[in-house]
């Protein structure tokens, strides 16, 4: 499975936000749910669009962009 097969991000849509294809559901609402608690019957009762494949890439495509995030040290000046 590709991401872009699920994962869309449209200017028009969400203001840009990744969502699942086709839908208005955020990825970060997903991962949000999921980290509140919610399980993956939880999701799929609750958004009856959203498939068990559309919860594991919007997991991946969070997973990939921590991956390609780089991170600087801040320092301050004396």
């Amino acid at each position: 499975m590709l991401l872009t097969d699920r994962i869309e991000m449209k200017p028009d849509v969400m203001l840009g936000k990744p969502v699942i294809r086709g839908t208005r559901i955020p990825v970060e609402l997903i991962l949000r749910r999921i980290s509140d608690g919610a399980t993956e019957a939880d999701l799929l009762a609750s958004y009856p669009h959203l498939t068990r494949e559309d919860i594991r890439a919007a997991v991946a495509f969070a997973a990939d962009e921590i991956a390609h995030t780089e991170t600087f040290e801040a320092t301050t000046a004396s």
